[in-house]
Protein backbone atom coordinates (compact mmCIF):
# COMPACT_ATOMS: atom_id res chain seq x y z
CA UNK A 1 0.00 0.00 0.00
CA UNK A 2 1.01 3.59 -0.62
CA UNK A 3 -0.21 6.80 -0.02
CA UNK A 4 -2.24 8.90 -2.25
CA UNK A 5 -1.94 12.51 -2.51
CA UNK A 6 -4.68 13.68 0.17
CA UNK A 7 -7.45 16.22 -1.01
CA UNK A 8 -8.74 17.24 2.17
CA UNK A 9 -12.03 18.01 3.08
CA UNK A 10 -12.30 20.71 6.00
CA UNK A 11 -15.64 21.42 6.70
CA UNK A 12 -16.00 24.73 9.65
CA UNK A 13 -18.31 25.84 12.25
CA UNK A 14 -19.23 29.60 11.23
CA UNK A 15 -19.88 31.86 14.38
CA UNK A 16 -16.52 32.23 16.71
CA UNK A 17 -15.22 30.10 14.09
CA UNK A 18 -15.00 30.95 10.63
CA UNK A 19 -16.20 34.69 12.03
CA UNK A 20 -14.78 36.18 14.87
CA UNK A 21 -18.81 36.79 15.31
CA UNK A 22 -22.24 35.26 16.62
CA UNK A 23 -24.39 36.42 13.47
CA UNK A 24 -27.77 35.68 15.86
CA UNK A 25 -26.23 38.42 18.39
CA UNK A 26 -25.08 41.30 15.77
CA UNK A 27 -28.81 40.68 14.61
CA UNK A 28 -29.63 41.08 18.39
CA UNK A 29 -27.52 44.72 18.53
CA UNK A 30 -30.25 45.65 16.46
CA UNK A 31 -33.30 44.21 18.07
CA UNK A 32 -32.27 45.75 21.22
CA UNK A 33 -31.68 42.25 22.57
CA UNK A 34 -27.95 41.41 22.84
CA UNK A 35 -27.52 40.70 26.37
CA UNK A 36 -30.64 37.84 26.42
CA UNK A 37 -29.65 36.28 23.43
CA UNK A 38 -26.02 36.15 24.67
CA UNK A 39 -26.65 34.62 27.66
CA UNK A 40 -28.96 31.90 25.93
CA UNK A 41 -26.00 31.44 22.90
CA UNK A 42 -23.00 30.78 25.75
CA UNK A 43 -25.23 28.32 27.59
CA UNK A 44 -25.57 26.52 24.23
CA UNK A 45 -22.80 26.36 23.45
CA UNK A 46 -21.60 24.74 26.97
CA UNK A 47 -23.87 21.94 26.55
CA UNK A 48 -26.42 22.95 28.74
CA UNK A 49 -29.03 23.43 26.69
CA UNK A 50 -31.09 21.72 23.74
CA UNK A 51 -29.57 23.69 20.63
CA UNK A 52 -33.04 23.91 18.52
CA UNK A 53 -34.86 25.02 21.84
CA UNK A 54 -32.05 27.60 22.59
CA UNK A 55 -32.20 28.89 19.09
CA UNK A 56 -35.95 29.15 18.58
CA UNK A 57 -35.54 30.91 22.28
CA UNK A 58 -33.02 33.60 20.33
CA UNK A 59 -34.63 33.76 17.51
CA UNK A 60 -38.02 34.68 19.00
CA UNK A 61 -36.86 37.91 20.43
CA UNK A 62 -35.89 39.58 16.64
CA UNK A 63 -39.79 39.66 16.06
CA UNK A 64 -40.63 43.09 14.12
CA UNK A 65 -36.88 43.49 13.09
CA UNK A 66 -36.77 44.71 9.45
CA UNK A 67 -35.20 42.55 7.38
CA UNK A 68 -32.22 45.22 6.16
CA UNK A 69 -30.80 43.30 9.98
CA UNK A 70 -29.37 41.07 7.96
CA UNK A 71 -26.92 43.58 5.55
CA UNK A 72 -25.95 45.53 8.59
CA UNK A 73 -24.80 42.70 10.41
CA UNK A 74 -22.87 41.30 7.41
CA UNK A 75 -20.94 44.27 7.52
CA UNK A 76 -19.50 43.98 10.82
CA UNK A 77 -18.71 40.32 10.43
CA UNK A 78 -15.17 39.77 10.89
CA UNK A 79 -13.19 36.45 9.74
CA UNK A 80 -11.14 34.96 11.75
CA UNK A 81 -7.36 35.16 11.38
CA UNK A 82 -6.12 32.48 9.07
CA UNK A 83 -8.94 31.66 7.71
CA UNK A 84 -8.12 32.97 4.27
CA UNK A 85 -4.96 30.99 4.29
CA UNK A 86 -6.41 28.01 5.28
CA UNK A 87 -9.07 28.14 2.76
CA UNK A 88 -6.23 29.03 -0.26
CA UNK A 89 -4.37 26.09 1.26
CA UNK A 90 -7.00 23.56 0.93
CA UNK A 91 -7.89 24.75 -2.54
CA UNK A 92 -4.27 24.40 -3.80
CA UNK A 93 -4.23 21.09 -2.53
CA UNK A 94 -7.08 20.35 -4.55
CA UNK A 95 -9.49 20.02 -1.74
CA UNK A 96 -12.54 21.61 -0.70
CA UNK A 97 -14.24 23.69 2.17
CA UNK A 98 -17.55 23.79 3.75
CA UNK A 99 -18.93 25.53 6.08
CA UNK A 100 -21.52 24.41 8.50
CA UNK A 101 -23.48 26.96 10.85
CA UNK A 102 -26.33 26.80 13.20
CA UNK A 103 -26.63 30.67 12.02
CA UNK A 104 -27.95 31.89 9.10
CA UNK A 105 -28.26 31.80 5.38
CA UNK A 106 -29.13 35.57 4.83
CA UNK A 107 -25.66 36.08 6.18
CA UNK A 108 -23.55 33.13 5.01
CA UNK A 109 -24.03 33.31 1.53
CA UNK A 110 -22.21 36.63 1.15
CA UNK A 111 -19.62 35.02 3.41
CA UNK A 112 -19.92 31.83 1.08
CA UNK A 113 -18.79 34.49 -1.97
CA UNK A 114 -16.52 36.46 -0.22
CA UNK A 115 -14.24 33.41 1.10
CA UNK A 116 -14.32 31.51 -1.76
CA UNK A 117 -16.09 28.33 0.00
CA UNK A 118 -17.09 25.38 -2.04
CA UNK A 119 -19.59 24.35 0.27
CA UNK A 120 -21.68 26.02 2.82
CA UNK A 121 -25.79 24.98 5.17
CA UNK A 122 -27.13 27.32 7.39
CA UNK A 123 -30.77 27.91 8.75
CA UNK A 124 -32.97 30.69 6.96
CA UNK A 125 -34.59 33.29 9.00
CA UNK A 126 -38.74 33.63 8.10
CA UNK A 127 -39.70 37.17 6.71
CA UNK A 128 -42.90 38.34 5.83
CA UNK A 129 -43.52 41.81 4.65
CA UNK A 130 -40.04 42.60 5.16
CA UNK A 131 -40.09 41.89 8.90
CA UNK A 132 -38.67 39.05 10.79
CA UNK A 133 -41.10 36.53 12.06
CA UNK A 134 -39.18 35.59 14.76
CA UNK A 135 -39.40 32.31 13.68
CA UNK A 136 -36.79 29.55 11.46
CA UNK A 137 -37.99 28.35 8.16
CA UNK A 138 -37.47 24.44 7.84
CA UNK A 139 -35.41 22.28 9.61
CA UNK A 140 -33.19 23.20 12.18
CA UNK A 141 -29.47 23.06 11.51
CA UNK A 142 -28.51 21.39 14.67
CA UNK A 143 -25.25 18.70 15.71
CA UNK A 144 -26.66 15.88 13.90
CA UNK A 145 -27.61 17.91 11.08
CA UNK A 146 -23.19 19.42 10.96
CA UNK A 147 -22.45 15.52 11.03
CA UNK A 148 -24.55 14.73 7.92
CA UNK A 149 -23.24 17.26 6.03
CA UNK A 150 -20.16 16.47 6.85
CA UNK A 151 -20.73 13.13 5.41
CA UNK A 152 -22.98 14.27 2.51
CA UNK A 153 -19.99 16.41 1.36
CA UNK A 154 -17.10 14.01 2.22
CA UNK A 155 -19.65 11.15 0.06
CA UNK A 156 -20.17 14.32 -3.09
CA UNK A 157 -16.84 14.85 -3.09
CA UNK A 158 -15.21 11.49 -3.35
CA UNK A 159 -13.21 12.41 -0.28
CA UNK A 160 -12.96 9.06 2.43
CA UNK A 161 -13.65 10.27 5.67
CA UNK A 162 -9.82 10.07 6.98
CA UNK A 163 -9.12 12.52 4.88
CA UNK A 164 -11.88 15.17 6.34
CA UNK A 165 -10.67 17.59 9.35
CA UNK A 166 -13.95 19.42 10.92
CA UNK A 167 -13.16 22.55 13.35
CA UNK A 168 -15.49 23.90 15.94
CA UNK A 169 -15.61 25.70 19.00
CA UNK A 170 -18.96 24.55 20.98
CA UNK A 171 -20.81 21.75 21.87
CA UNK A 172 -23.08 21.81 18.72
CA UNK A 173 -19.85 20.53 16.69
CA UNK A 174 -19.16 17.22 18.71
CA UNK A 175 -20.92 14.65 16.60
CA UNK A 176 -19.36 16.30 13.12
CA UNK A 177 -15.97 16.17 15.17
CA UNK A 178 -15.93 12.73 16.03
CA UNK A 179 -16.74 11.38 12.73
CA UNK A 180 -13.71 13.38 10.70
CA UNK A 181 -10.27 12.10 10.34
CA UNK A 182 -8.73 14.64 12.42
CA UNK A 183 -10.85 17.34 14.64
CA UNK A 184 -9.64 20.53 15.67
CA UNK A 185 -11.24 22.60 18.37
CA UNK A 186 -10.27 26.23 17.70
CA UNK A 187 -11.03 28.97 20.58
CA UNK A 188 -13.27 25.85 22.22
CA UNK A 189 -15.31 25.88 25.33
CA UNK A 190 -13.63 23.01 27.49
CA UNK A 191 -15.89 20.69 26.30
CA UNK A 192 -14.74 20.65 22.73
CA UNK A 193 -10.98 20.91 23.85
CA UNK A 194 -11.20 17.61 25.56
CA UNK A 195 -12.41 15.70 22.87
CA UNK A 196 -11.06 17.75 19.93
CA UNK A 197 -7.59 15.67 18.68
CA UNK A 198 -5.71 18.98 18.23
CA UNK A 199 -6.43 22.10 19.74
CA UNK A 200 -5.66 25.59 18.00
CA UNK A 201 -6.03 28.79 19.23
CA UNK A 202 -6.45 32.86 17.73
CA UNK A 203 -5.38 31.51 14.15
CA UNK A 204 -7.01 29.37 11.39
CA UNK A 205 -3.94 29.16 9.45
CA UNK A 206 -2.13 26.97 12.17
CA UNK A 207 -4.71 23.90 11.10
CA UNK A 208 -2.35 24.30 7.57
CA UNK A 209 0.89 21.89 9.31
CA UNK A 210 -2.11 19.30 10.31
CA UNK A 211 -3.26 19.05 7.07
CA UNK A 212 -0.38 16.98 6.74
CA UNK A 213 -1.38 14.30 9.18
CA UNK A 214 -4.14 13.28 6.58
CA UNK A 215 -3.72 9.82 5.00
CA UNK A 216 -5.65 7.91 2.67
CA UNK A 217 -4.37 4.48 1.62
CA UNK A 218 -4.11 2.90 -2.31
CA UNK A 219 -3.67 -0.02 -3.65
CA UNK A 220 0.50 -0.01 -5.31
Amino acid sequence: MTASPVRPLVVLDCDSTTIQDEVIELLADVAGTRELVAEVTERAMRGELDFAESLRERVATLVGTPESVFEDAYRRVRPSPGVHELIAEVHARGGSVGVVSGGFHEVLDPLAADLNLDLWRANRLEVADGLLTGRVSGDIVDARAKAEALREWAAATGTPLTATVAIGDGANDLLMMEIAGLSVAFNAKPIVRERADVSVEQDLSLVIPLLDRLRVEAAE
